[in-house]
């Protein structure tokens, strides 16, 4: 028989436990001196791969509320 799910917690996008531990991990990486590497790393390895990349930025934009979305509110760690 499956378990109940605790209902003391809450998922999806109020999981707060999730929301702290993302928090930390961006934050200690941010700070770890990794960034800039990454960022090379993450790089187009040729025009064809930039002009990809672009695209698949341009068709995700595409999908957002743009500019004029709510913004979210900095939560206190």
């Amino acid at each position: 028989m499956a378990s109940t799910p605790n209902k003391d917690r809450v998922q999806g996008e109020g999981d707060y436990d999730a929301a702290r531990r993302y928090d930390k991990a961006a934050r200690e990486f941010a700070e770890s001196g990794k960034v800039e590497p990454a960022a090379h790393e993450a790089a187009p390895d040729s025009p064809q791969q930039a002009e990809e990349m672009k695209r698949a930025e341009e068709i995700g934009k595409s999908h957002s509320k743009g500019d004029d979305a709510p913004k979210s509110v900095k939560r206190k760690a």
